[in-house]
């Protein structure tokens, strides 16, 4: 009887709850576990996960320590002080743009680490202001519209110095480089490799260096025609973020028995190392040899 008695339909006197019905910092609390795009996913269901979702209690532990900084630095945030801590995370990961266009910051929208690219304009190239060597040349193939091209030279050396406030943790230094001139012809994309010489002779060196004497040094054999590769110079351990991180950077090749040409010289890319790694581990490892 009692057997019988247990599947027999339970009977509700009122209407079947619904999602809206779950409270709102019931909602907020659970969405305060999962990561970015998860809470988009969510926040899509109904008019309570929506207005849960922008809860301020959710965001804060997942922007970088150092936001309110990064936020100072650009130009265009139109008080992102005021607005809901959402919507700064959002606004964090449209790339922008800072120190005359030269560098762009970001974050990752799903772990919220720091991302900042360098244009090659913001680099010290070592005759650059003579064209029979360098040239910068418009292009839509970087985020900065132009590069930094070699005609030939004996000395190759670019240096770069950066200031930043970056959260603890690792991060992985990258240049961005491609071998040949791209351009287009009948609307398909083409590499003219007339320049290219002198790299299959020396390999080139990479450095990295920060105020607190970190330090890394890589040499590759450029190649990889007409392909952009990131080649990863090392990496540098972040522990304090209340004081400026300080890295300088290098590219030389300097031996001058012969000329090097036809090295296109996008960016310096910055990033976490957990990220360098999915996103160049499966394409650059197989196209840069690591010396």
């Amino acid at each position: 009887m009692g057997a019988n008695a247990s599947t027999l339909p339970v009977e509700h006197d009122g209407p079947r709850p619904k999602l809206e019905d779950i409270p709102e910092s019931c909602i907020a609390l659970v969405l305060s576990y999962l990561d970015p795009p998860e809470i988009a996913k969510l926040a899509r269901l109904s008019r309570a996960f929506r207005a849960a979702s922008s809860a301020d209690f959710i965001w804060v532990p997942k922007l970088p320590s150092t936001y309110p900084y990064i936020l100072s630095k650009l130009s265009d945030q139109g008080g992102a002080g005021d607005k809901g801590k959402k919507d700064v995370y959002g606004r964090l990961c449209r790339p922008s743009s800072f120190d005359g266009g030269t560098k762009e910051v970001w974050i990752d929208k799903r772990t919220g680490g720091v991302c900042l690219e360098i244009s090659s304009k913001a680099l010290t190239i070592t005759g650059i202001d003579d064209r029979r060597y360098w040239n910068h040349i418009p292009t839509d193939e970087s985020r900065f519209q132009t590069i930094a091209y070699l005609q030939q030279i004996w000395w190759l050396e670019v240096d770069g110095n950066l200031e930043f406030p970056f959260p603890p943790g690792t991060y992985s230094l990258f240049f961005k480089l491609q071998l040949g001139r791209a351009c287009k012809r009948l609307g398909r994309r083409v590499c003219n490799s007339d320049n290219v010489h002198g790299w299959d002779l020396k390999p080139a060196q990479f450095q990295l260096k920060t105020q607190d004497e970190q330090h890394a040094v890589s040499r590759y054999m450029l190649g990889n025609l007409g392909t952009w590769v990131h080649y990863h110079v090392g990496d540098f351990v972040v522990e304090d973020p209340k004081s400026l991180t300080n890295v300088k950077f290098s590219l030389t090749q300097i031996d001058c028995t012969h000329t090097k040409g036809g090295l296109c010289v996008d960016s310096v890319l910055i990033c976490p190392s957990s990220l360098g790694k999915e996103l160049f581990s499966s394409v650059d490892v197989e196209v840069c040899k690591k010396l």
